[in-house]
């Protein structure tokens, strides 16, 4: 990959990229809202523990580091550009720490600890080490950290200060629980295939796309705007539903 290649990927944005984000960001809200309705009794709790609907979160969650890993080969593949690198270290790991005391005040036996803003801020840091490596070997990589779990996991890493690696034998109550192992595996996989794409010359041909119809235009302004919809669906949610239990006698 060449200078002005590299100078091509940090600054052209791929809206196929956001598009993708949006409709995550979308499978994400509906997830939440099945959850919000178990919450308020209008279904059965329980149905969220079952396999499809845990393997829907797991996936989402995946789609979201993946998209971290690939986002930040094009960002910052040519050097670190270390003010907008901080910039948004600051804002997600903010809105991370928000999460993590509104929800120790509110369910304090299930609080997010380590959730998906807490694991994409460690992966914003964590992934500058292998953005110089081939892309075989960062998919290499992923797949070991996706896949290694079982075989790592020890009670030497029980105490809760390790919860957040994932190899610990106990596993955690918390209300979204994205630990670094398995998930940071789907980062090392975004940032290889990100790396795959830059040395086949593809990039600027997925930055070429035409994604102009009306419901992709909006799926691209989600993806865009991901953290402030991130922090903003549940509240309006669960306001909407408290209205809608209390008018109903459920609560």
């Amino acid at each position: 990959m060449n200078h002005i290649q590299a100078e091509t990927l940090q600054t052209t944005r791929i809206g196929l990229v956001d598009m993708v984000r949006g409709i995550a960001l979308l499978a994400m809200t509906a997830f939440h809202f099945s959850w919000d309705l178990g919450m308020f009794g209008f279904i059965n709790p329980s149905v969220m523990f079952e396999p499809f609907p845990v393997w829907s979160a797991r996936s989402i969650a995946g789609t979201f580091l993946f998209l971290v890993g690939f986002s930040l080969f094009l960002a910052h593949s040519n050097g670190v550009r270390w003010r907008a690198l901080v910039r948004r270290i600051a804002m997600v790991g903010g809105a991370a720490a928000i999460i993590s005391l509104a929800t120790a005040y509110a369910t304090p036996d299930a609080f997010i600890f380590f959730g998906i803003l807490h694991s994409i801020t460690f992966a914003s840091i964590a992934g500058l080490f292998f953005l110089r490596l081939p892309w075989w070997l960062n998919a290499i990589a992923g797949v070991f950290v996706l896949v290694s779990r079982p075989w790592l996991q020890t009670p030497l890493l029980d105490a809760p200060i390790w919860w957040w690696s994932g190899l610990s034998k106990i596993i955690p109550i918390s209300n979204d629980y994205v630990p670094v192992f398995p998930f940071f595996g789907m980062v090392l996989l975004g940032i290889a295939a990100a790396g795959l794409l830059a040395q086949l010359d593809l990039t600027r041909r997925l930055a070429a796309l035409k994604l102009q119809s009306a419901p992709v235009r909006f799926l691209r302004f989600l993806g865009r705007n991901s953290l402030a919809y991130y922090l903003l669906h549940q509240p309006v949610m669960l306001a909407l539903l408290y209205g809608f239990a209390k008018l109903s006698g459920r609560i």
